[in-house]
């Protein structure tokens, strides 16, 4: 009978010990939220210098970032034309636009490290959309969405100035709000 006891007390104490477990990294790691389909990633010390998306691990959500530039849009890039890259990997449209971008990959990278631009100007950091983006004085910038886009271009060059102010030191203990496109 006192063997029994304690196997039930050691049963319980070790059920107890992992819901609490579960429940501390689903509330200290992230959290979802089904409204804005949006996701929190709690970074430990350090976001990555480059956004990387978490779904498809790629910068720029795999969009090619030469295009930008030489087409004019968002163009998707391919897995047959890859890049690894400051910490990321990195597709484009063509061996062309790959070869741009490893000849001189500061002239193409977006700025932010390819976080929102509007974020990082708030002293944030957040996921872009590739259809939501800018070429200002030869510089990429990329925003979370279209509305956030349209925030930040209301003043370009101020939001510039304090994304600048801001970078690099918001990748230390921010989390990142991702939106899942």
């Amino acid at each position: 009978m006192k063997f029994k006891l304690i196997t039930i007390a050691t049963a319980s104490i070790i059920t107890l010990g992992l819901i609490t477990t579960i429940t501390s990294c689903s509330s200290g790691n992230s959290n979802q939220n089904n409204s804005t389909n949006t996701t929190v990633s709690q970074q430990a010390d350090t976001a990555p210098p480059i956004y990387i998306e978490s779904f498809s691990g790629l910068a720029i959500r795999g969009a090619d970032p030469v295009a930008y530039f030489t087409e004019g849009k968002a163009v998707e890039g391919s897995g047959e034309f890859e890049y690894e890259w400051n910490g990321a990997t990195w597709r484009f449209s063509s061996q062309e636009n790959l070869d741009l971008f490893t000849a001189n990959p500061e002239q193409y990278a977006p700025q932010y490290g390819g976080y929102c631009a509007k974020a990082v100007s708030e002293g944030n950091l957040a996921s872009i959309d590739p259809e939501s983006w800018k070429i200002v004085d030869g510089k990429l910038y990329l925003n979370y969405s279209p509305g956030v886009q349209r925030q930040w271009s209301e003043d370009i060059p101020g939001n510039i100035a304090l994304g600048d102010e801001n970078w690099p030191e918001v990748l230390s203990g921010n989390k990142i709000h991702e939106n899942k496109i």
